[in-house]
């Protein structure tokens, strides 16, 4: 898909991008410290294909995507990851008779077909069965057993309570698997104390261990076959003058399917390759932010990571039934476009929020929790018993209080942007060494620089939803409603004031987390 295509497909997202985030700055006068900037950039698209292809060769001119002209500077691509190919999804309409089809033979050509009563064949079934089959076959070549994500409970509640805290009033969204695998990058590059750390926070108990679980989660949430994607990609950036471990970049790429490249930091065309990465990665959604992102001359390793994401409804809304009404934000009401559907579906409650999900094409789902009249989204985040009925490894299906209703849902349309800064949270969450230097311990990258350490800890984020899906773009930069029981047959389900929400993958993976104060 060109660029062109890409912004038809996105014409209901609008013009405004999230700011870019400020650097954390640290002055040591007695030593020129190494940075180590890491980046993570997550994207979600409605409508948009995205193909994560990196084409770089060894020594050669950087390019990414057929449309791409080669850049004058050189880089070396120390390691290019090899990404799994998926299956297409059957179109439908390819195999109906008389179609525009690939296949050969009478259909093909706009030949009726005859079937075993003499009527007139007006699709070819067992063609699209193959490529159905085909297709099954290429999906269930990425699943994991369940399980693969056993023990990262602890991480989803904890990193979601620390980074989705503010100030009172603020829309704040979180992307959980997306920062879960920059940390596992950043166990890579570390060692020691260092290493630990991460590992603590991530609940791996030794490295082995951390890459299964990692590479697990990477291709279970790997999904790209033309109608439903979530793709991620991830790459290194190294400096030219430097010595790194060979076989540390090997593990990244064999893992996290990570293209390390080696160039001159601080170039204007080292950075422009950067961007250009970054871009391809995410459809372009985060152009105008990745177009203020530089590399200082003094970086020694930047790490990124992209999650794209695209989902519809499994039933979308229909634009017809839409009002408008007043949303009661802790600022006053305003007035915001609500969505309208009613139908038979499982209602959620506890002690202090009611929840509803809404099915994804992927087989995923959006989580809506309400917290009940007196209770804020931001309590509802240090809520143990609200926090383990979004990420209990058993899922909902262990939650005892539901039941069958009728729910006339009505939920606002939002675009709701914000922005972090990790490292504060990181500290929080036990990861404490690699933010300073002399402490921190990058001996598994590289021993040319004693004194290297993370500098910078960025995390944006955007979600949109309107009739047709969900659509939600973020990255991260680190250098260095009621409680109460239901009625008996229905009820009104109206989103009306601050909420909590959750996209999940189809094994119940916290994709992105969120508080809308404001639609």
């Amino acid at each position: 898909m060109n660029r062109n295509q890409l912004y038809e497909s996105m014409e209901h997202i609008d013009d405004r991008v999230l700011e870019r985030s400020e650097k954390r700055k640290i002055s040591w006068k007695r030593w020129r410290m190494g940075a180590v900037a890491a980046v993570l950039v997550a994207a979600v698209a409605l409508g948009v294909a995205l193909q994560p292809t990196v084409r770089v060769g060894q020594n050669s001119g950087y390019t990414t995507g057929d449309a791409a002209e080669p850049m004058a500077v050189k880089a070396t691509a120390l390691r290019v990851a090899q990404y799994p190919n998926m299956a297409p999804y059957p179109d439908e309409s390819q195999y109906e008779i008389g179609g525009d089809k690939a296949d050969s033979g009478p259909e093909a050509s706009g030949v009726p077909g005859s079937g075993e009563n003499g009527e007139q064949e007006t699709f070819d079934a067992e063609a699209f069965s193959k490529a159905h089959d085909a297709w099954w076959e290429s999906v269930q070549a990425q699943r994991r057993d369940t399980g693969y994500a056993q023990g990262l409970e602890s991480f989803w509640e904890r990193s979601t309570s620390v980074f989705l805290s503010g100030e009172p009033g603020e829309n704040r969204a979180y992307s959980p698997l997306n920062v879960y695998m920059a940390l596992g990058m950043l166990a890579e590059l570390t060692d020691g104390d260092s290493r630990q750390q991460v590992m603590d926070l991530l609940g791996a108990s030794d490295m082995e261990s951390l890459r299964s679980q990692a590479n697990d989660l990477w291709n279970a949430n790997y999904w790209n076959d033309g109608v439903t994607a979530s793709v991620l990609a991830s790459s290194l950036w190294l400096r030219e003058d430097i010595s790194y471990v060979d076989s540390t970049l090997e593990t990244l790429a064999d893992t996290y399917y990570a293209s390390s490249f080696q160039g001159e930091m601080g170039s204007p065309e080292l950075d422009q390759m950067f961007r250009d990465w970054l871009n391809e990665q995410t459809g372009g959604l985060l152009e105008d932010q990745v177009g203020d992102l530089s590399l200082d001359p003094d970086t020694v390793l930047a790490l990124a990571t992209t999650l794209y994401f695209r989902a519809k409804w499994s039933q979308e809304f229909s634009e017809s039934a839409n009002v408008t009404q007043a949303f009661h934000g802790p600022e006053g009401d305003v007035d915001a476009e609500f969505m309208r559907t009613s139908d038979t579906r499982f209602y959620y409650w506890g002690d202090s929020f009611g929840s509803v999900g809404l099915g994804l094409a992927n087989r995923g789902t959006m989580w809506f929790l309400l917290p009940d009249e007196g209770t804020t989204p931001e309590e509802l985040l240090q809520d143990s018993q609200a926090m383990e009925f979004l990420f209990s490894e058993e899922g909902t299906d262990a939650w005892e209080n539901n039941k069958l209703l009728t729910v006339n849902l009505s939920v606002p349309k939002f675009d709701i942007s914000s922005q972090t800064d990790l490292l504060g949270g990181l500290e929080t969450l036990g990861v404490t060494d690699v933010l300073y230097p002399g402490r921190a311990d990058f001996s598994s990258t590289t021993q040319d620089e004693e004194l290297v350490y993370l500098s910078q800890a960025q995390h944006g984020v955007r979600v949109a939803i309107d009739e047709e899906g969900v659509t939600a773009a973020a990255y991260t930069v680190m250098a260095a409603v009621g409680g109460a029981i239901p009625p008996e047959e229905e009820i009104d389900f109206v989103l009306d004031r601050p909420f909590l929400f959750c996209v999940t993958s189809q094994d119940g993976l916290p994709l992105f987390v969120g508080v809308v104060n404001q639609p």
